[in-house]
């Protein structure tokens, strides 16, 4: 019999010792596992949170890594707490890991007046990424998610974006998991184009048994989630591997990191397919150009010092 080829795990993460990362909702779920596994590798990792009281008690659980970890305050659903993040930050960020979300909850908008789902998940995260770029030496690593593949995010409402008069939750939800992937492609593009060595990819997490689905905005949704969490589902340690596979491994700019099991709902790391919508360029473009908007941020002038040639 042929041996069976071990998967890929955390213990297959390269040295970190030495390199700075970035990860936002970084007090629970796969955000905590991610920045444990990287701080175990030897990383400097921030925890970039909304409530720091709750990131200090998720820090204080990252025990025995060689790395360190430290807590600073982010509040995706305010642009003024984004820019504050950004502007604190100095010295090299070798890796921004966007994966702070919320999902299917009810109606609701962030302090700047964009429906939650989209404000959170998508326009804070491009502009912070944004707004650090010119820090950032090495991956933007954005977490998406399977649901953009839903017939709710099958599209971007771009005369609509805030769902005005015609809010559902999911529908909310594969929206901006749909504008993550496509927040990907654009900006790979676009560091391509400015000669740039910094590389954009995104995963996703498959099935993953997180608190995340215990906001839904359905009673029926939330009991049904319950049961798939024990039945279906992988725990937040399998949940969160693409993401570091995505995060660690030498993969080309735009790749998109999934589980390999059936229905991409759990299973170990692999590179995987997106939704035709997903892949229009076209669509990234414009989705681009109203987030420049609507945050008032841009793409920045990139130091010389993340450009593949020489000045």
């Amino acid at each position: 019999m042929p041996k069976t080829q071990r998967k890929w795990n955390t213990t297959d993460i390269t040295d970190q010792s030495g390199r700075t990362a970035v990860v936002t909702g970084a007090n629970s779920g796969i955000g905590l596992v991610t920045a444990d596994a990287l701080a175990r590798a030897g990383a400097h990792v921030v925890l970039a949170v909304r409530d720091v009281r709750r990131g200090e008690a998720a820090a204080a659980t990252v025990r025995g890594a060689k790395g360190s970890v430290e807590v600073r305050r982010l509040d995706l659903a305010d642009l003024a707490s984004v820019r504050e993040f950004a502007a604190g930050w100095q010295g090299d960020l070798d890796l921004l890991v966007n994966n702070a979300g919320v999902m299917n909850i009810p109606e609701a908008s962030t302090k700047d007046g964009f429906e939650m789902q989209f404000g959170t998940n998508h326009l804070g995260h491009f502009a912070l990424t944004n707004l650090l770029l010119p820090h950032i030496t090495d991956r933007v690593v954005t977490v998406a998610s399977g649901a953009h593949r839903f017939p709710a995010g099958m599209h971007i409402h771009f005369d609509n974006l805030n769902l005005t008069g015609e809010y559902a939750p999911m529908v909310a939800y594969g929206q901006s998991k749909l504008a993550n992937l496509l927040f990907t492609l654009d900006l790979q593009r676009r560091l391509t184009e400015a000669g740039s060595r910094v590389r954009a990819l995104a995963a996703h997490p498959g099935w993953a048994a997180t608190n995340l689905q215990g906001h839904d905005a359905s009673v029926v949704r939330r009991v049904a989630m319950r049961v798939g969490n024990r039945v279906l589902a992988q725990d937040d340690k399998a949940g969160a591997l693409p993401t570091l596979y995505a995060a660690t491994q030498d993969l080309p700019g735009a790749s998109y990191v999934g589980p390999d099991g059936l229905g991409e709902m759990r299973g170990a790391p692999t590179l995987v397919g997106r939704s035709r919508a997903a892949s229009d360029p076209e669509s990234a473009r414009r989705l681009w150009t109203a987030s420049e908007e609507l945050t008032g941020v841009t793409f920045p002038r990139l130091a010389e010092a993340s450009r593949t040639t020489d000045a």
